[in-house]
C-alpha cells in the first residue's frame, strides 16, 4: 500500500474540524438568524418571544412583557410554567442549562408526550442561538415555590443553576445583551418591535403583550396589546384606511380534525389582493397549502352563490380566481402539531392535510355567511363581477401589446438605450427621470452592461388604476416590454432581462414622487422583483465641494460641512508648514480662487475664499463623467436595495400615499412634516 505524504494543499483527516456546542452559531450566525444586521438583531427577540407565545398557545400563559433596558439588554418575561430546572437523566445537567446551551434541545419534538402540541419553533435552536450570540444572558425561572437563576457569557455558563429565593409565582425571564462583536448594530428599533408584536397578538387572541422602553431612565414608555377579536381584529386593522364593500367581517374559528383554523375576510374597493397567511403564528409570505385550500373554496362558493342568485347563467361566465380575489383582504391562521415548511425561512407551508381542512371549512362557513348576510353577498358579488369585466378589457389590451410586440419581433422601446450584453445576470437597467439626465446617463454608462430608459414626466399612479388603464399608458408599456417578464397572468420572472433595476431620480420633491410611483408599480404588479432583490435606488450626491484642483462629492449637508471644514483645516496646515509671509499667503488664496472663476454652476456657493460648493438640483446638471463617477460606476457608487421587512406595513403605506382616500394621507403628512427636507 502506497504511503501518502502531506503536501501543501493536501486534504486529509487533519483538515476536518468539528464545531462543538454553540460554536457553529458564532462561526456562521447568518445560517441561524438570517443576518448580523438589524433584522438578525431583532430576530433574537423573536426567538425568545416565540417561546412565550408557545406557552400561551398551549394555554399556560396569558401575559408577556418585553423590556428594552438602559444597559443595552432586553428582558422577555412570560407567566407560563417556567423552564424546567431538574436534572436531565441523559445529559446529567439541569434542563434549563440544556435548553440554553444545546442546539436542538427543547420540548417540541416529542409529539403528544412533549411539552407542546403546537409550536412555531420546530428546530429547538431558538433560545440557545440567542445565548450563543449574546455577550451576556441571564435566565430566571420561577416555579415549584422557588426562584432559579443561571448566567452565561457568550453561551458558556458562569455557574450551575442555583436557587436564589422563594416565590409562589411561575414564569420565565430571559435577559440578554447582544454581542457587539457579532452584530453590525446593537440598537433596537422600537417601532419594528411594536409592529411585529402587534401582529402576533392578533394571531393569539386573549394574550396581553406589554412592551416597555426603559432606555430613557426618567421616561419609560409603555405599550400594551390585547385583542379579543383574533384575526377579525387584524382584518379590521388592515382595512382601517380603506373603503370597505361590506361592514360585517366574515370570521370563523374552528378545529377541523387536528388543524385549528382561524379565518377573517372582508372586501374593499381596492384592485389588489391582500392575504396574510400564518402557521403556528409564523408568517408564510409564499402562502402554501392553507392559502391554496382557501382560494379554491372561495372561488367555488362565490360561483355557486352567483349562479343561485342569477348573477351568472352560462358556465363560460364563471368568475375566475383573479376575479374573486380583487379587493380581498384575508388573514388565514392555522395551528397544527407538525408543520412542514419549505425552506429554513418557513416561507411556505407544505402540509397537504391543511389544504383539505381549510377548503372544507371555507366551503361550509362562507356559504352559510352569504345566506345569512344577503346584502354583504350582493356587495361582494358586485365587486367580483365588475373585476371580471375589467379583467376582460385588460386581457384584450394586454394581448394587443403582446401581439404587437410579436409582430414587431419584440421590438424594444425607442427610448431604451439597451446594453450590448445578452446575459441578464451581468446587466442592469437604469430608469432615469427626464431626457436631460437620460442623455448624460447614456453617454457616461458602461454600454456593455448598463441600459438606460428615460421617463418623460410622471408615470401613472397604478394604485388607482386597473390593468387595462395601465397597459394604455405608453410609459408603463415601455417599461413592461423593457423588463421582459410580462405582467399579470402571463408574468414570468425567468424572462427578466436585467439582474438589477435601478431607479435614478433627482434628489428633490418631484424625484421622490416619481420614485414612489415606480415603487408602487413594482410592489403591486412586480412584487417578485422586490422580494428577489432586483430593485435598487441610486444615491446621487447633493454637493460637489472643491478647493483648487481637489474636489469631493457629498451626499448630505453634514458631509458637505465636514468636507468644507477639512479643506479649511488643510489650508491652514499648509500655510503653517510653508511658513510663507502674509503677502505670499494672500497670493496663494488669490491663485486658488482663480481656479473657480468663470461662469458658476447653478447652486454654486463661494462664500468661503478658495472653496466652491455646487448644489446639484438634478441629475441633468451633471456631465456624463460626473454621473458615471458618482452614481453609476459599480466601484464607487452607493445604491439602496429595496426590500420588504413588513408586508402589512408596506401595503398600508402605499395605500396611504397613493390611494384614493385623502384623510389618511393628510394625517401622514401632518405626522411626518417636520422630518421633510424640502427645497423651496
Amino acid at each position: 500500500m502506497a504511503k501518502t505524504t502531506s503536501k501543501a494543499g493536501a486534504y486529509g483527516a487533519e483538515q476536518i474540524s468539528v464545531l462543538e456546542g454553540l460554536e457553529p452559531v458564532r462561526k456562521r450566525p447568518g445560517m441561524y438568524i438570517g443576518s448580523t444586521g438589524p433584522e438578525g438583531l431583532h430576530h433574537l427577540i423573536w426567538e425568545v418571544v416565540d417561546n412565550s407565545f408557545d406557552e400561551a398557545m398551549a394555554g399556560h400563559a396569558n401575559d408577556i412583557i418585553i423590556t428594552l433596558n438602559d444597559n443595552k439588554t432586553v428582558s422577555v418575561f412570560d407567566n407560563g410554567r417556567g423552564i424546567p430546572v431538574d436534572i436531565h437523566k441523559q445529559y446529567k445537567v439541569s434542563a434549563l442549562e440544556l435548553v440554553l446551551t444545546k442546539l436542538h434541545a427543547g420540548g417540541k419534538f416529542g409529539g403528544e408526550a412533549s411539552g407542546y402540541k403546537i409550536s412555531g419553533g420546530l428546530h429547538g435552536v431558538g433560545v440557545s442561538v440567542v445565548n450563543a450570540l449574546s455577550e451576556w444572558v441571564e435566565a430566571r425561572v420561577e416555579r415549584d415555590g422557588a426562584i432559579w437563576v443561571q448566567e452565561y457569557e457568550r453561551g458558556i455558563p458562569k455557574f450551575k443553576v442555583k436557587q436564589v429565593g422563594k416565590s409562589q409565582k411561575h414564569g420565565t425571564t430571559i435577559t440578554f445583551r447582544p454581542d457587539p462583536t457579532i452584530f453590525t448594530t446593537t440598537e433596537f428599533d422600537l417601532k419594528y418591535i411594536l409592529d411585529h408584536l402587534r401582529q402576533q397578538c392578533y394571531l393569539t387572541k386573549g394574550i396581553k403583550v406589554t412592551v416597555v422602553d426603559a432606555r430613557e431612565k426618567n421616561q419609560p414608555a409603555v405599550y400594551a396589546f390585547f385583542f379579543e377579536g383574533g384575526v377579525a381584529s387584524y382584518v379590521r386593522h388592515l382595512n382601517h384606511s380603506k373603503q370597505v364593500k361590506h361592514e360585517n367581517i366574515f370570521y370563523v374559528e374552528r378545529q377541523v380534525d387536528d388543524v385549528g383554523i382561524e379565518l377573517g375576510v372582508q372586501y374593499t374597493d381596492d384592485y389588489k389582493e391582500t392575504v396574510f397567511a400564518f402557521a403556528n403564528n409564523i408568517y408564510n409570505p409564499e402562502g402554501g397549502s392553507h392559502v391554496m385550500g382557501f382560494r379554491s373554496a372561495l372561488t367555488r362558493v362565490l360561483n355557486n352563490y352567483a349562479r343561485a342568485k342569477g348573477y351568472i347563467k352560462e358556465k363560460d361566465d364563471n368568475l375566475s380566481g383573479e376575479d374573486v380575489r380583487e379587493g380581498l383582504t384575508a388573514v388565514i391562521s392555522v395551528k397544527i402539531k407538525d408543520p412542514q415548511f419549505e425552506g429554513q425561512t418557513k416561507a411556505k407551508l407544505g402540509n397537504p392535510e391543511v389544504r383539505t381542512a381549510v377548503e372544507s371549512l371555507t366551503n361550509e362557513a362562507l356559504a352559510a355567511y352569504l345566506e345569512e348576510h344577503p346584502r354583504d353577498g350582493e356587495a361582494i358579488l358586485g365587486k367580483c363581477i365588475l373585476a371580471q369585466r375589467a379583467r376582460a378589457a385588460a386581457r384584450a389590451a394586454r394581448d394587443t401589446v403582446i401581439r404587437k410586440g410579436a409582430l414587431e419581433g419584440m421590438t424594444l422601446p425607442g427610448k431604451l438605450a439597451d446594453c450590448s450584453s445578452k446575459d441578464p445576470k451581468s446587466s442592469e437597467l437604469f430608469i432615469v427621470e427626464g431626457d436631460s439626465a437620460g442623455g448624460s446617463a447614456k453617454q457616461g454608462r458602461d454600454r456593455e452592461h448598463q441600459a438606460i430608459l428615460p421617463l418623460r414626466g410622471k408615470i401613472l399612479n397604478v394604485e388607482r388604476a386597473r390593468l387595462d388603464k395601465m397597459i394604455a399608458s405608453e410609459q408603463i408599456k415601455n417599461l413592461v416590454i423593457a423588463l421582459g417578464t410580462g405582467i399579470g397572468e402571463n408574468m414570468d420572472m425567468g424572462r427578466l432581462r436585467y439582474e438589477r433595476i435601478v431607479i435614478m431620480t433627482d434628489a428633490d420633491v418631484d424625484g421622490a414622487h416619481i420614485r414612489t410611483l415606480l415603487l408602487t408599480l413594482f410592489y403591486r404588479y412586480f412584487t417578485a422583483l422586490i422580494t428577489d432583490g432586483h430593485v435598487f435606488i441610486a444615491q446621487p450626491p447633493l454637493f460637489r465641494v472643491a478647493s483648487g484642483k481637489e474636489f469631493h462629492y457629498a451626499f448630505s449637508e453634514e458631509e458637505r460641512d465636514k468636507l468644507v471644514a477639512e479643506f479649511i483645516k488643510l489650508k491652514e496646515e499648509r500655510k503653517k508648514i510653508k511658513g510663507k509671509a502674509k503677502k505670499e499667503e494672500e497670493e496663494e488664496v488669490a491663485e486658488e480662487e482663480t481656479v473657480n472663476e468663470g461662469e458658476p454652476a447653478e447652486g454654486e456657493v463661494s462664500k468661503i475664499p478658495g472653496i466652491s460648493i455646487q448644489r446639484y438640483k438634478g441629475l441633468g446638471e451633471m456631465n456624463a463623467d460626473q454621473l458615471w463617477e458618482t452614481t453609476m460606476n459599480p466601484e464607487t457608487r452607493i445604491m439602496k436595495k429595496v426590500n420588504i421587512t413588513d408586508a402589512a406595513e408596506a401595503d398600508e403605506t402605499f395605500d396611504i400615499l397613493m390611494g384614493t382616500e385623502v384623510a389618511p394621507r393628510k394625517r401622514f403628512i401632518q405626522t411626518h412634516a417636520k422630518k421633510a427636507n424640502v427645497d423651496i
